[in-house]
C-alpha cells in the first residue's frame, strides 16, 4: 500500500460504479423532463470560463443513449458488471483512481482542445459564433468513452473471460477489446477536433493504468472462488482457469516465514479458507475482506486487497514481502 493511498485511502467511494449508474438514471430522468436542459449540463469549456461552472461535474450526469431504453438498460448491467469485478480486483481506492483520472483527463481535454480551436479553426469560430461553436461540439466529451475505458481496462484485466456477443456468439473479451480499439481508432481518422481530443483522454488513461502496472493488468489474475466458478461456467472449462495454485499444502515452513504462506482448504462455517500472505489476516477476521491468489508468486500465494498489488512477487521458498517505498 502506498503512502499516499494508506492516507487518503479511507475516502475512496465504494460501489462506484452503482453510483454512476444513479447519476445516469437521474440524467434520464431530467431529460425526459426536459430534453433541453442537456444542453445546458455539457462539458463546454467554452461555457465553463464564462461562469456556467456546474458543467465541470453535470456531464457526468448525461446518460450514454436516450434512444432504446432497452440497449440502455443492458448497457448499464453491463458495464456494472465490470467496474464491480474491476473494483473486487483491484481494491476500491485503484478503481476510484482510474475512474476519476479518466474524467479529470477529459475536463483537461476539453480546455486544451478549446485553445486548439482557437489557434486552428479561428476563422470558423469568428464566423459562426464561440458560443455557439463550442456548445455544437462539446457534446464529444461525454461518458461515452469514459466507458469505453472501463472496457478496455477489463479486457486488459480478463483477457480470457468470455462474453456473449449479440447474446449468442461467444468471445474472448480481448478480441472485443482489440475491435473496440480499432473502431476507435476508426472513428478518430474522420472525426472532430473535439472527438479527437476526447478519444485521446481515454487513450491516455488506459496508458496510465498500463503504466502504473508494467504490463497487461493483472494477467491471469486469480479471484475468489465463487467468481472463478463463475468464470469457469462462462468459459466452459473445468479445474482453475487463471493458472497453477500448486504449493499450498506442505509450506509450513514458508508459513512461519513472514506472515506465512497462503492456505486453502474445504470452505465450512468457522474455518479459516483464505490467509493472507503479508498481515496474516483471514477470512474469519472480515468477512467482507477480498482475497486473491497471485499467478506470478510461486508456492500458491494468497493475499488480501489491501496486499494484492503491493506485494513483491516471491519464487519457491521466498518470504513474501512488500514493496519498498517507491519501488514499481
Amino acid at each position: 500500500m502506498s503512502e499516499f493511498e494508506r492516507k487518503f485511502g479511507k475516502y475512496a467511494v465504494r460501489d462506484l460504479s452503482l453510483k454512476l449508474i444513479i447519476l445516469y438514471l437521474a440524467g434520464y430522468a431530467l431529460y425526459y423532463l426536459n430534453s433541453q436542459i442537456i444542453f445546458y449540463m455539457t462539458l463546454n469549456p467554452y461555457a465553463i470560463v464564462h461562469g456556467q461552472i456546474w458543467r465541470i461535474f453535470s456531464w457526468l450526469l448525461i446518460p450514454p443513449s436516450t434512444s432504446n431504453l432497452f440497449f440502455v438498460a443492458v448497457m448499464m448491467f453491463f458495464y456494472y458488471s465490470i467496474g464491480t469485478s474491476l473494483e473486487r480486483v483491484w481494491g476500491t481506492w485503484r478503481y476510484n483512481v482510474f475512474i476519476f483520472t479518466g474524467i479529470l483527463l477529459t475536463v483537461a481535454a476539453s480546455f486544451v482542445w478549446m485553445g486548439f480551436s482557437y489557434l486552428t479553426a479561428g476563422s470558423m469560430i469568428s464566423s459562426v459564433g464561440a458560443a455557439q461553436y463550442f456548445g455544437y461540439y462539446s457534446m464529444a466529451f461525454s461518458t461515452y468513452y469514459i466507458n469505453m475505458g472501463i472496457f478496455f481496462a477489463y479486457a486488459l484485466t480478463f483477457p480470457d473471460a468470455v462474453v456473449l456477443m449479440f447474446f449468442i456468439i461467444p468471445m474472448k473479451v480481448k478480441w472485443l477489446g482489440l475491435l473496440d480499439v480499432a473502431y476507435l481508432l476508426y472513428e478518430f481518422i474522420g472525426a472532430s477536433s473535439a472527438t479527437r481530443f476526447a478519444i485521446l483522454a481515454t487513450f491516455a488513461n488506459i496508458g496510465l493504468l498500463y503504466w502504473r502496472f508494467k504490463g497487461p493488468v493483472r494477467r491471469r489474475s486469480s479471484l475468489g472462488t465463487g467468481f472463478s466458478r463463475m468464470l469457469e461456467g462462462f468459459q466452459g472449462k473445468g479445474g482453475n482457469p487463471f493458472g497453477n495454485r500448486r504449493g499450498a499444502a506442505g509450506g509450513g515452513q514458508r508459513a512461519n516465514a513472514g506472515a506465512g504462506a497462503a492456505r486453502r482448504t474445504r470452505s465450512a462455517n468457522g474455518r479459516i479458507v483464505h490467509r493472507c500472505a503479508i498481515c496474516g489476516r483471514t477470512n474469519l477476521d472480515n468477512p467482507d475482506l477480498e482475497f486473491r491468489y497471485c499467478s506470478k508468486c510461486e508456492g500458491g500465494m494468497e493475499y488480501c486487497q489491501d496486499h494484492l498489488f503491493t506485494h513483491v512477487h516471491v519464487k519457491e521458498g521466498e518470504a513474501p514481502h512488500m514493496k519498498a517505498p517507491g519501488e514499481q
